[in-house]
């Protein structure tokens, strides 16, 4: 079968002058439009009609064909067709003439051979590319502006309107003359809204270049009851950074996919390292995040050759994979004097509802106990906590105590809301209105700690394993009181006592403390840093 591809490049451009030449995401824009016709699996020629010499000698240093366009056809008024129809090399038998806009060129080669697929398939004598774009719209009738629609609806329930983008016509070559193009069994094949971009305007090449230039992102994170939930929120939060929609990898083998929420992201399951490798060649990543605690060199150097070309990015490792990586973010940590290693406060990444909130202020008395360990607090410490203040003697206190989605027994401590004093919650979403609503807080050594330190909120904290004893931020010269890793519940009933009869002052002095760190920046600053590799 034989498919002749038609680029049509004039020169005359007036709305962006030298439009089809313009660079973009380092190519000539027309560049785009060849290598799709190069590169299909169905086209077998490609020619440009243009009367432009800096088009013709890209055109051909790409590798296609050039029609040198007569002045006859450059006018404004002259039609597409016309320049299609003596394009055609009529010394060769044509199946198919599609043709193609240099204006379009974030079109993937892949839908372009869908459409041609689909346009042989079905016999369709013509194949238009077009997005489904329903709206409101309105018309004129009479002099009077008047509804295009019976009914007002939401756009999802619209009737579907297709809009021509321009990308391609594919026609049998026995419908295409000088007049047209189009034969009498006509379809449209849909585009996706990146892929439907014409470039028309000089907000629509800046719109164009961003689409093209723009990172593949993937994240790798895993959590669990034993590892902890902060490498799952962070994940989340970090994907919203961006302006594409990461995949998100997780290991069924280590993590649940209830630990995540609900969410709209592209969470995707791997079978181990093996299967996470096959899916990174296959998709190309420019931007590859690892949330999984310590990686080893061999896990690096496997990622490496899949993904040669990608920044590589990970957070809280302390394993001999950071060297590999090209940045290492762990704010957990102190300070590190590795040169691809960004350690400390500065680089924790705040929910974005904790930004909303101002610091609590700080009361008389102690009336309102916050008590979090974390989404999965493997020293059951909340077990301990609540057996501690369902005594009769903490009756004039209130608690809230938070449980995470990866806690093993929540149905059992579920039962402490008996108490007319204790709250008992699951997997809630409004942690900072929690949070501000208390005077006092008890927390693990890990995410919580900076959330309640944002709000200045004076805090008992305990290590959960010995991972978190390293822990830096969390610590006594910050302003919490650290107590180590699984105190006994004397330490602990005797800590939270303390804080509960602590004067005004000692708790302002501690809430100051907190306060006096930046943590509101972070987001920003580990952005800039990926962004800037």
């Amino acid at each position: 079968m034989n498919i002749l591809a038609v680029i049509p490049a004039r020169a005359g451009s007036k709305g962006i002058p030298n439009k089809n030449i313009r660079i973009i995401a380092g190519r000539p824009m027309i560049y785009y439009a060849i290598k799709n016709a190069l590169n299909s699996e169905y086209i077998t020629d490609v020619v440009v009609t243009t009367d432009s010499e800096q088009v013709r000698i890209i055109a051909q240093q790409v590798g296609a064909k050039v029609r040198w366009r007569d002045e006859r056809l450059c006018a404004d008024d002259v039609t597409l067709d016309a320049v299609i129809a003596d394009a055609i090399d009529d010394s060769k038998r044509w199946d198919y003439i599609v043709t193609m806009q240099p204006t379009s060129p974030t079109l993937k080669v892949s839908t372009l051979d869908s459409a041609i697929k689909y346009a042989i398939d079905e016999d369709w004598d013509t194949v238009i590319s077009a997005i489904n774009a329903p709206h409101l719209s309105w018309g004129e009738k009479d002099g009077e502006k008047v509804p295009n629609y019976t009914e007002r609806l939401n756009r999802q329930y619209l009737p579907p309107c297709y809009m021509e983008t321009g990308a391609f016509v594919v026609s049998k070559a026995n419908v295409v003359t000088e007049k047209t193009r189009i034969g009498k069994k006509v379809n449209v094949f849909e585009l996706s809204e990146d892929e439907a971009q014409d470039v028309d305007t000089f907000q629509d090449l800046r719109n164009v270049a961003m689409t093209l230039e723009q990172e593949k992102v993937a994240i790798y994170v895993n959590g669990n009851n034993k590892r902890g939930m902060g490498h799952i929120y962070r994940a989340l939060e970090l994907a919203d950074e961006f302006y594409v929609k990461p995949d998100i990898y997780y290991d069924i083998n280590q993590t649940d996919r209830k630990v995540f929420g609900t969410t709209t992201h592209n969470l995707i399951p791997v079978n181990g390292i093996g299967e996470l490798f096959e899916k990174c060649k296959e998709n190309g990543y420019s931007v590859f995040i690892n949330d999984i605690l310590t990686t080893t060199i061999d896990y690096m150097i496997g990622l490496r050759n899949v993904l040669p070309n990608a920044k590589i990015v990970n957070f809280e490792d302390d394993g001999e994979g950071a060297s590999k990586a090209d940045l290492v973010f762990n704010a957990l940590f102190a300070e590190s004097e590795s040169s691809n290693i960004y350690a400390g406060e500065k680089y924790y990444i705040s929910g974005k509802t904790f930004m909303f909130y101002e610091p609590i202020e700080i009361k008389e008395h102690v009336h309102r106990v916050f008590i979090s360990f974390g989404g999965a607090d493997p020293q059951d410490y909340s077990d301990r906590v609540l057996s501690i203040v369902s005594k009769e003697q903490y009756k004039d206190y209130e608690f809230v105590v938070v449980l995470g989605r990866a806690k093993n027994n929540v149905d059992e401590l579920m039962a402490y809301n008996n108490h007319q004093n204790i709250e008992v919650l699951y997997d809630v979403a409004n942690m900072p209105e929690l949070m501000s609503g208390c005077d006092i807080a008890m927390t693990s050594r890990g995410r919580t700690g900076y959330e309640l330190a944002m709000l200045g909120i004076p805090t008992i904290a305990m290590a959960q394993n010995k991972r978190e004893e390293h822990h830096g931020f969390v610590s006594n010269e910050n302003g919490f009181t650290y107590i180590g890793l699984n105190p006994t519940d004397e330490v602990i009933e005797s800590t939270l006592k303390m804080y509960l009869e602590m004067s005004k002052t000692s708790r302002d002095r501690f809430s100051q403390m907190l306060l006096s760190h930046n943590l509101r920046e972070g987001r920003k600053r580990v952005m800039g840093l990926i962004n800037s590799i």
